[in-house]
């Protein structure tokens, strides 16, 4: 198989949203209808974009974070202060059907990994949490992402997302 070449970027007032589709209804009205809301007039998360030519292929939308050490594994939590952290929160990811299978998602999840390095540097950042759906958590598991069962447990009877957590120090030895 031959890995597209894709230009991964902010999001636009001028992208044409509407026709994006990944199979999940939840994603899909989420990117159409508020990615930009959230971008541009709330300023509560950034959206990124994977375009292949002049289409959207899939997106990914992160926003900064906090997280306490008691929510971390014990063997980070020593290291760590016990006030809240800073974190990059990656709160959805989906690649629309004429692209799945052909590791748009990856690409989006290293570009942010990448961005968290860049927030490491200029302004704080122990890790990436991501809210999975039960879907993808052995997807996210396989790159090193651990759940948050503290966290996870907060969420009531609803059984999905997991939040799950991934150092700086696994992102700074895996992205390089």
């Amino acid at each position: 198989m031959t890995k597209l070449t894709i230009t991964i970027r902010r999001l636009t007032t001028q992208d044409e949203r509407s026709q994006f589709s990944s199979g999940d209804i939840e994603l899909d009205r989420f990117f159409q209808r508020f990615a930009g809301q959230n971008q541009f007039r709330h300023y509560i998360g950034t959206t990124y974009i994977a375009e292949y030519q002049t289409q959207i292929a899939g997106y990914i939308t992160v926003s900064s974070g906090e997280i306490t050490a008691e929510h971390l594994a014990t063997t980070l939590r020593k290291r760590l202060p016990e006030y809240p952290l800073p974190i990059l929160r990656i709160a959805r990811l989906a690649v629309d059907q004429a692209f799945q299978g052909q590791g748009i998602g990856k690409q989006l999840l290293k570009a942010m990994l990448e961005l968290a390095l860049q927030q490491r540097e200029q302004s704080g950042c122990v890790g990436v949490v991501i809210d999975a759906k039960p879907q993808a958590i052995s997807f996210y598991t396989q790159l090193g992402f651990t759940a948050l069962e503290a966290l996870s447990g907060e969420l009531g009877s609803r059984p999905e997302p997991l939040p799950m957590f991934l150092p700086i120090q696994v992102i700074a030895k895996s992205v390089v």
